[in-house]
This record gives structure tokens, sequence and C-alpha cells, in this order.
């Protein structure tokens, strides 16, 4: 190997990747890897441990809809492949169920709570990880919680990208609009989940449906 080359392969940062569909270096945590399958078809690699050469596209439904219809899958592969009708459906399914496993995980370990009075006390002290507001609740309680997570110099720890029926489902109770999760490694896991569905599915900017 010569010089030239091994000063490329030591400068490649394993943590940035290429996006397929624009060719702009970006944080592998603002990309979605998809693999081909043995039978040729393109499928999502959310977890980036599925064998063979992967493709990565920038982490939105737009980007991944750009792509199926510029053919980008199969210029990156170098071969024919098959992406399967509803693509970024699936995407966006697979995201909101990482995001909703890991809050289900962190209310079984007893570090989720849900109401506003629970997670208005939680708010009040120094425990909290991640305040959860559904998008689809009343604008007046989502403002009183987010004012108190913003004097305490937390806004980056909010989350409003779900809707109430899916953290219903995620925390095995009816008509949740609020909920918390206390400091920890699971209530930065769920954030972490949370942020990539919501890059996905609204650009890493949820909107209110009140």
């Amino acid at each position: 190997m010569t010089a030239t080359a091994q000063q490329t392969t030591h400068d490649v940062d394993p943590a940035v990747r290429m996006c397929a569909l624009t060719r702009e270096q970006r944080e592998r945590s603002a990309l979605l890897r998809f693999v081909v399958s043995p039978d040729g078809e393109i499928v999502p690699d959310l977890k980036e441990k599925l064998p063979g050469r992967g493709v990565w596209l920038t982490l939105s439904r737009k980007a991944l809809g750009d792509a199926i219809k510029r053919n980008t899958f199969a210029r990156a592969m170098r071969a024919d492949v098959n992406v399967p009708d509803g693509l970024e459906g699936t995407v966006a399914r697979l995201l909101l169920n990482d995001a909703l496993s890991a809050l289900s995980l962190a209310s079984k370990a007893g570090q989720a709570v849900a109401g506003f009075e629970k997670v208005e006390t939680v708010l009040g002290s120094s425990k909290v990880g991640v305040l959860i507001a559904a998008r689809d609740g009343a604008e007046d309680g989502r403002r009183k919680l987010a004012g108190k997570l913003r004097a305490r110099g937390l806004t980056d720890q909010l989350v409003e990208c779900f809707a109430s029926a899916d953290l219903d489902l995620a925390l095995g109770r009816t008509n949740v609009i609020h909920a918390a999760i206390t400091c920890g490694g699971l209530a930065q896991k769920f954030l972490a989940c949370a942020r990539r569905y919501e890059s996905f599915e609204f650009n890493g900017a949820a909107k209110a449906e009140s």
C-alpha cells in the first residue's frame, strides 16, 4: 500500500458516511443504511448490522422518496435491485417502533411517568431526562410544561413528535398526553430514537396538531 493510500485509509472517519443521493458527508446518526437481500430486494438496516455493502441515505422521508424516483439504489449498488412498495412507510414504522420500545423499556424499569401532575413533579426536581408531549394534546398544557423545561435550560430534551395513541401503546394506558423519563441511559436511548423518527417523518421539527 502506498503512503497516499495509507493516508486515505487512516483519514476515514467511521462516524461519517456519504449520502448516496446528495453525495454529502454526514454523521451516521443523520443517515439511514440499506442493504440488498439475497433475493435482490432493498432492505432497511436501522441497526447497521446486516451483512453486505450498504447504501446510506439522509434520514428523511423526502430523501428516501427522491432516491427511489432517481433509481439511486441501483446506481449505488451497480446492479438491478427491487425496491419494495411502501418502503418509506416501512422505514417510518420501524423508526417509530424503535422509539416506542425504548419508552416502554423505561416505563417497565420504573423510570417513566405519565399524567400532567406526575410529569410536573418530575420537572420540579432534578431528575427529568426527557419531557414528552403528545403532538395532538392541548396547547396550554404543553406550553406550561415546556416552559418549566426551558426554565431549567433543557429545551433540547423536549419531544413532541408522537401522537397520544403512540404513547398509549408504549406505556400501556389510555389518553397519555404528557410523559417524562428520569435522567439516565434509558432517557438518552429514547431521545436518540425519537430524534431519528422525528428527523425522518417531520424533518426534525414535529408540529403540534392543536
